[in-house]
C-alpha cells in the first residue's frame, strides 16, 4: 500500500511537471524591438525605389513622412559578383571581396541606413554620446523586388573586414577616447578600437556609430538649512499659538471677575447679617413710643416707674 501511494505521488508530480506554462514569449527580445520594426519599414522603401533596377547601381529611396531625417539606399547585387568583386564605394561603407551570405541566394540586396537624429531614440546606449549618426547595413534577398517583410540575411566578410569610414563627427573632449559601436542583428552591443581617418571595421552587417563616454553628471550642491531665527511661518501656521494666548488672557480676566463680585457678595452678606442681629438686639428691649416734632417723629421715653428717692427723705 505504501509503494502504491509513493508511485501515484510521482505521477501527479511527473504531470505537473510536463503540463506547466512556459515562461516568456515564443518571440525573442530583438524581434519585439521598436529598432526590427524599423528595419522592417526601411526595407520597403527601399525596395519602391528600383523603378528600373540596375545590378551594383545604388538606388535612393524615401522614408514615409514620420520618419522624415532618415536616409536610405539599395543596391542589388549578384552574389557571385560581390563574392568575386565586392562593392568599392556604397556611400560610408566599403565591401572587400570574399563576402558570404547564409541561406545562399542568386540575388541580393544591400540596404543603407543613416538613421540620423533618430540615432538614439531607436539606438539608447546609457553611459555614451554618440559622435556620429547610426548607419546600417542590412542584406536581404534580391530575387523578387515586390517583397516586403523580409527577413535579415546573415552576411559575413570571410577574407578582408567591411570599412565605415565616417565623414565630419561632432567635436570631443581632448581627453576622451572614441571607440567604436557595432549593434549585431540580435541586438547586442559590441565596442571596438576607432581606426585612423574615423574608420570603424566589421566582419559582420549590423548597425555602427562611433561613441564617447558621458561624463557623470555633477552631484546638486547641498543646500543649508537656514537657522531656526531666519525661518518665516506663515500667519496661519501662529493662529494656534495666538488663540491659546487670548484664550488664556480671557479666561484669567474672567475667573478674576467672578472672585471680585464674590468677596463683594460674602461682605455685604456679612453686613446684612449684622443689621439683622442688631435690629433683633433691639426690639428684644422696651419700645419706645414716638412723638412729633415738628414736621419729624422722634422717639420719648415714658416717665419712669420707680421714683428716685431723695436723700432728704433718708435724713429724716
Amino acid at each position: 500500500m505504501g509503494l502504491q501511494f509513493r508511485s501515484l505521488r510521482i505521477l501527479v508530480l511527473l504531470i505537473c511537471f510536463l503540463w506547466r506554462p512556459r515562461v516568456g514569449s515564443p518571440l525573442s527580445n530583438s524581434e519585439t524591438k521598436p529598432a526590427k520594426a524599423l528595419d522592417t519599414t526601411l526595407q520597403e522603401y527601399a525596395y519602391r525605389a528600383f523603378f528600373h533596377p540596375r545590378t551594383g547601381i545604388p538606388f535612393d529611396g524615401l522614408v514615409p513622412p514620420y520618419l522624415t531625417g532618415i536616409e536610405i539606399s539599395a543596391m542589388r547585387l549578384r552574389s557571385g559578383s560581390l563574392f568575386h568583386r565586392g562593392v568599392q564605394t556604397f556611400k560610408e561603407f566599403r565591401v572587400p571581396t570574399g563576402i558570404r551570405e547564409e541561406p545562399y541566394v542568386e540575388r541580393l540586396v544591400l540596404v543603407y541606413q543613416n538613421l540620423g537624429n533618430w540615432s538614439t531614440t531607436y539606438y539608447p546606449l546609457p553611459g555614451y554620446t554618440y559622435l556620429a549618426p547610426i548607419l546600417g547595413l542590412l542584406a536581404y534577398n534580391g530575387s523578387d523586388l515586390s517583397s516586403t517583410n523580409l527577413p535579415e540575411l546573415e552576411l559575413w566578410a570571410s577574407n578582408d573586414p567591411i570599412t565605415i569610414k565616417f565623414g565630419q563627427i561632432r567635436s570631443k573632449p581632448a581627453s576622451s577616447h572614441p571607440k567604436c559601436v557595432w549593434f549585431d542583428r540580435h541586438g547586442q552591443v559590441n565596442f571596438t578600437n576607432l581606426e585612423p581617418d574615423n574608420q570603424c571595421l566589421t566582419y559582420e552587417q549590423g548597425h555602427f556609430s562611433i561613441v564617447i563616454e558621458s561624463p557623470p553628471a555633477p552631484a546638486p550642491p547641498e543646500i543649508a538649512a537656514p537657522p531656526e531665527e531666519s525661518v518665516v511661518t506663515d500667519g496661519k501656521e501662529n493662529m494656534p499659538k495666538v488663540c491659546t494666548i487670548v484664550g488664556i488672557a480671557g479666561g484669567g480676566t474672567i475667573l478674576m471677575v467672578l472672585m471680585s463680585l464674590v468677596i463683594i457678595w460674602a461682605w455685604r452678606y456679612k453686613k446684612r447679617k449684622r443689621i439683622r442681629e442688631l435690629e433683633r438686639a433691639a426690639n428684644a428691649g422696651e419700645a419706645l413710643r414716638m412723638t412729633r416734632v415738628g414736621s419729624m417723629r422722634v422717639p420719648y421715653a415714658m416717665a419712669t416707674r420707680t421714683t428716685p428717692d431723695l436723700e432728704i427723705d433718708f435724713a429724716s
